[in-house]
């Protein structure tokens, strides 16, 4: 197939490594390219990459990190006859490696441009967190969405709470003991993707470790703070052979004899106890208000972490589920701390937004103003930014945070384009 400059330049990108918290490479390549283009280029010491190029009146904004499941950082494109692009056995990185290679383009062809590269989204949007220094356009054009329909004024914040418990162990009796594997979950966006009742791995090896009467020896699960778990792990002590026909659920005897955990009953009652999902929904904007997902399962040895991330459209929201979770935690014994992530953004669209859309129009008829379930980083910044007027679009992406991502070639295209139109308007 014949492919456009971004898509070339995409690929590109996913020839680097570049993981959260293994992003090294990808700033390096980043900030020679922006050099290379004639920008003034500064980084900060949480990896932001800010470059300026002549006397700018936009922004454009993208992280550079990405969510690495499966084979990632071994990132293989493929181009299917069905107009998707996917990588092999492999989360993409379109979300957002392909707001960055835009980012790239427009630095290629414009004499006046900004370019905010931020670092580490994906673990907690660090790199916008921790941004200090000062933007010098007054437009903010995020390119991190993933609905081409869309131009995005408003989005939730997210709380990380994280309950923990001692789990010495004690002697078992002379029980055997067996090794159960939750996994091929699809998995996906815990934002995003909240709605769909995508099974969380660690809920069902609780309720399936609990229901086989078995006492827990080892438990962990999840891959990522901000994705639905697609596979969990315990080592149970049991009487009788734990039972499935649960195509997901695997159980193999071991040969050597194991010790409880001191507390394992707690971890799985907290477990089983937790709602995973939507908690409320808003009906004028026509998704999720709160909810929460069971992320990570974390064991030491001596300690048992769970981590569950809440999302809201609201403080209200994100406080009260902190709230709720941290009585629930508390209640069996464990003990709680809370890292704000993000700030929600409350959609009220400006005279920016609408610019955008008006070019998005001229494209995508059906295109309406919106907002999402998920943190962007645009909201964080113009938080820090009292004068700054701020949106997000970018190109339909699916399954995001998982091996199934996929992106749309044409939509890329397109977005493109209004990038390309916007930029043009603010020379």
């Amino acid at each position: 197939m014949s492919k456009n400059e971004v898509l070339v330049k995409f690929e590109q990108l996913c020839k680097i490594p570049h993981c959260s918290f293994e992003t090294a490479q990808m700033r390096e390549f980043l900030v020679d390219f922006a050099k290379q283009k004639g920008a003034k280029v500064s980084v900060d010491e949480f990896g932001n990459i800010h470059a300026i190029k002549g006397e700018p009146k936009i922004c454009l904004q993208s992280h550079y990190d990405m969510v690495c499941m499966g084979d990632a950082p071994n990132v293989v494109v493929e181009y299917h006859d069905d107009g998707f692009m996917r990588a092999k056995n492999s989360s993409l990185g379109a979300d957002n490696g392909i707001g960055v290679a835009m980012m790239m383009q427009m630095l290629a062809e414009f004499d006046n441009v900004e370019c905010l590269f931020t670092n580490d989204e994906e673990v907690g949007l660090i790199g916008a967190n921790n941004f200090k220094g000062k933007l010098v356009s007054k437009k903010l054009l995020n390119l991190d969405s993933e609905d081409d329909n869309e131009v995005v004024t408003g989005c939730a914040g997210g709380i990380n709470v994280f309950a923990s418990i001692d789990v010495s162990a004690k002697k078992a009796n002379e029980v055997d003991a067996y090794e159960i594997l939750v996994s091929g979950y699809p998995g996906g966006h815990s934002g995003n993707e909240i709605h769909k009742d995508i099974p969380n791995a660690i809920k069902v090896l609780a309720e399936f470790v609990r229901k086989s009467k078995a006492k827990i020896a080892l438990i962990e699960g999840g891959e990522r703070s901000n994705s639905i778990p697609t596979s969990a792990k315990a080592i149970v002590v049991s009487e009788i052979l734990p039972k499935s026909d649960n195509p997901h659920i695997s159980v193999k005897k071991l040969d050597e004899k194991y010790e409880i955990l001191e507390n394992g009953d707690k971890i799985l009652a907290l477990i089983n106890a937790f709602s995973q999902g939507v908690r409320s929904y808003n009906a004028e904007l026509g998704l999720p208000n709160d909810s929460v997902n069971l992320s990570l399962l974390k064991f030491d040895k001596k300690t048992a972490e769970v981590e569950f991330f809440a999302r809201s459209m609201t403080w209200d929201g994100l406080h009260r589920m902190e709230f709720e979770l941290s009585e629930l935690a508390l209640a069996l014994g464990f003990s709680v701390t809370s890292k704000d992530r993000s700030v929600p953004w409350k959609p009220e669209p400006d005279e920016f937004a609408h610019a955008v859309l008006e070019e998005l129009l001229k494209l995508r008829p059906q295109a309406k103003l919106a907002a999402i379930h998920a943190g962007l980083e645009c909201g964080v910044l113009r938080d820090k930014h009292d004068d700054m007027e701020a949106c997000s679009i970018g190109p339909n992406i699916y399954s995001p945070h998982s091996t199934r991502e996929k992106c749309e070639i044409a939509s890329v295209e397109i977005i493109t384009k209004v990038v390309r139109n916007i930029v043009k308007k603010y020379q």
